[in-house]
C-alpha cells in the first residue's frame, strides 16, 4: 500500500516530511513493515504552496486500515491546524492510481474534486481536512513515479530545540561537501561562501543532504557535527530531475508551468533595478522576457554576455509574462562585432559621422571615408550549459553535476518544434 499525506505545514512551522518521518517509526511499532519513504515535489508555482510544495508517500506493507489511522493520527497532532492556509490531506491506497495525475499535480494544477476521483477509482481511503486542499498532494505522492530519483538525508530537531538557532558547525559542513561531491550536491555554495542544507525557517528540520544515492547522503551526513537530532530519515525523492519541465514554444507558453524552450537573443541584456538581468528570446515571431534574478548571483553575468543571434534554449517558470532562468543550454553564438568609424589616413584621428548614408569625415583636414571599421570581438561565453549557483537552486531544478538529460540536450541542438503533451516530453 501507498500512504500519502500533504499541506501539513504553514510558513509559521512544521514540515510535511517530519509528520513523515514520524509515522514511519510509528508504523513500524505497530508492526507494518515500511519500504520506502518518498519526498515528492509538486508544481513549484502553486500560489497555496507553503514553502517547497512537497508531499510524502511511504510505501509499506500490513494493515492498511491501521495505517490509515496512524496517518490521519499523525497529522491531528502535529499539523499546522490554527494556520488559515494549512488544510492537509491522507490517503492510503492498495493500488497505485495511474501516474497522469502525479504529472498532472507535477506540471500543471489539479483541483480537490480531480484528487477525490482518482482515489476513489482505486478504491483508496482518504481523508480531507478543512477545505481539503491536501488531498491534491496527497493522491500525487500515491500516484507519483521516479524514473529518475535521488535521495535526500533529513534530520529534525528536538521539540524543545524548534525555533531557537539550530546549531551546526559550518566548517563539517564545507568537509562534507569536499568528502561526497558531485555524490552529493547543493550542501553548500562553495563560489559564493553560503551553506544551503540548513534552513532558517521555524520548522523542525535540521539540515538536509541531497545526493545520487542513499550511501552518498549518509556518508556526507558522517561528516556534520550538529546538534543532537530527534530522528533521521532518508527519502527518495524527485529532486535535482528536471521533472517538472516541459518542451515549449515560446509564444504558446501558460503561466504557472515550467518549460525548457528554444530560441534566439533578440536584444542585448538589460541589467535593471536591483541587479535583476532581462533578455528577450525570440522564436518564429514570437518574443518571451527571460528573468535572472538577483539571488541567482554569479548567474546573471553568463546572461550578460549573449548577444543578439545568439541560439540557446532556457529553462524556467513562466509568471507574470516571463521565464524565471533556472539554467542556460547555448547552442550557437553569434559573431559579435564593434562598429566604429575609420581611422584617418592622413591624421591617424577617428573620423565622425559625416551624416546618414554619407560615410565618415575627418575633423582635421576634411578626409572622407565611406565604410567603417568592424571590429570582431571575443566572446566571453561557449557554447554548454550553465545553471544558477546552489544558493538559488529550486528544488527540483537538476543539477548540471547530474548530466543533461537527453531530451533537453536534443531540444537545444534541434530546431523542430517541440511536442505540446503535458504528460510527456520526447
Amino acid at each position: 500500500m501507498r500512504i500519502g499525506i500533504d499541506d501539513t505545514d504553514s510558513p509559521a512551522g512544521m514540515c510535511t516530511t517530519y509528520i513523515g518521518a514520524v509515522l514511519v517509526r510509528r508504523l513500524e511499532q505497530s508492526g507494518i513493515r515500511v519500504a520506502e519513504a518518498r519526498l515528492v515535489r509538486l508544481n513549484p508555482n502553486v500560489i497555496h504552496k507553503t514553502r517547497g510544495n512537497a508531499a510524502v508517500c511511504i510505501e509499506a506493507e500490513g494493515d492498511a486500515e491501521m495505517a490509515f489511522a496512524l496517518a490521519c493520527a499523525c497529522v491531528e497532532e502535529l499539523a499546522e491546524f490554527g494556520a488559515p492556509e494549512t488544510n492537509p490531506g491522507v490517503a492510503v491506497a492498495a493500488v497505485r492510481p495511474p501516474p497522469d495525475f502525479y504529472y498532472a499535480a507535477l506540471r500543471d494544477f489539479c483541483t480537490v474534486e480531480e484528487a477525490v476521483g482518482v482515489l476513489e477509482s482505486v478504491g483508496a481511503r482518504y481523508k480531507g481536512y478543512k477545505n481539503r486542499r491536501g488531498l491534491i498532494g496527497a493522491a500525487a505522492a500515491v500516484a507519483s513515479d521516479l524514473p529518475d530519483r535521488t535521495y535526500e538525508l533529513l534530520a529534525y530537531r528536538k521539540r524543545e530545540m524548534w525555533g531557537a538557532p539550530r546549531q551546526v558547525d559550518r566548517e563539517s559542513l564545507f568537509l562534507a561537501d569536499r568528502a561526497t561531491y558531485p555524490r552529493t550536491w547543493d550542501t553548500v555554495d562553495r563560489k559564493n561562501d553560503v551553506v544551503v542544507c540548513v534552513p532558517h525557517t521555524p520548522d523542525p528540520v535540521l539540515f538536509g543532504i541531497r545526493g545520487e544515492s542513499p550511501i552518498a547522503v549518509r556518508e556526507a551526513r558522517s561528516c556534520v557535527r550538529s546538534e543532537e537530532p530527534a530522528c533521521e530519515q532518508v527519502y527518495t525523492t524527485n529532486q535535482g530531475t528536471d521533472a517538472h519541465l516541459l518542451p515549449g514554444t515560446i509564444g504558446e507558453l501558460r503561466e504557472g508551468r515550467s518549460y525548457l524552450v528554444r530560441g534566439t537573443v533578440a536584444g542585448l541584456p538589460v541589467t535593471g533595478p536591483g541587479g535583476h538581468v532581462s533578455l528577450l528570446l525570440e522564436d518564429g515571431g514570437a518574443e518571451v522576457r527571460c528573468m535572472a534574478y538577483e539571488p541567482t548571483k554569479g548567474f546573471r553575468d553568463v546572461v550578460r554576455a549573449l548577444v543578439p543571434g545568439d541560439t540557446v534554449a532556457v529553462a524556467g517558470s513562466y509568471k507574470g509574462g516571463s521565464l524565471n532562468l533556472e539554467k542556460i543550454g547555448v547552442s550557437r553564438l553569434a559573431a559579435a562585432v564593434r562598429i566604429r568609424p575609420p581611422v584617418c589616413p592622413a591624421c591617424a584621428k577617428r573620423m565622425t559621422s559625416a551624416g546618414t548614408a554619407k560615410g565618415y569625415k575627418c575633423r582635421i583636414c576634411g578626409a572622407r571615408g565611406r565604410e567603417p571599421e568592424v571590429e570582431r570581438l571575443e566572446r566571453r561565453i561557449r557554447p554548454g550549459w550553465y545553471e544558477v549557483p546552489p544558493v538559488a537552486r529550486r528544488h527540483l531544478s537538476r543539477p548540471l553535476v547530474r548530466g543533461v538529460p537527453g531530451w533537453e540536450e536534443a531540444l537545444l541542438q534541434s530546431d523542430r518544434k517541440p511536442g505540446r503533451n503535458l504528460h510527456e516530453r520526447p
